[in-house]
Order: structure tokens, then C-alpha cells, then sequence
């Protein structure tokens, strides 16, 4: 299936581009952080297990266990804190 990502705030900073589209045999928002985190240089650094990634499908906050479909949209972004 092809699913469309977009990166923001440092992840968009640290691959160098706000998104892209993904053709992935992946069935859960976890099982594609895991493909896009195999992809290693950048892609393992910014969306590594260590690190505090939120995610966002179809522009709602969700748990990465959620099942993906295709053409759905994805979001990654370190989390916010307002002050």
C-alpha cells in the first residue's frame, strides 16, 4: 500500500525534508516506524525507539498499534510543550 508521510519540527529538520511518499507491506504505524527506522542514517536517528515521537494518522493523534490503510496520511513530530 502507499501511504503518504509528513515529517515535522526536528524530524523534518534532521532528514532534510517535510515529507514523502512510502510503498510499504507494513500493517501498523509501528511496523512503518520500524521499516523507515531500518532505512538507518538519518531515518534511525530522528525516529529511534530512544526517542519521544508522537504520531498523528489521518490529523488525529493516535497509539502506533493502529492499523494503517492505503493512501491514509501520517505525521511524526517530537512532542510539544507550551509555556
Amino acid at each position: 500500500m502507499k501511504v503518504n508521510i509528513k515529517y515535522f519540527a526536528a524530524i523534518r529538520e534532521g532528514l532534510g525534508k517535510s515529507g514523502e511518499q512510502v510503498q510499504t507491506d507494513a500493517t501498523t504505524l509501528a511496523m512503518l516506524r520500524d521499516e523507515l527506522i531500518a532505512r538507518g542514517g538519518a531515518y534511525a536517528e530522528v525516529l529511534s525507539r530512544g526517542r519521544a515521537v508522537r504520531v498523528a494518522l489521518n490529523q488525529v493523534m493516535c497509539k502506533e498499534e493502529l492499523q494503517l490503510v492505503d493512501g491514509c496520511e501520517l505525521a511524526f513530530f517530537p512532542p510539544v510543550t507550551g509555556g
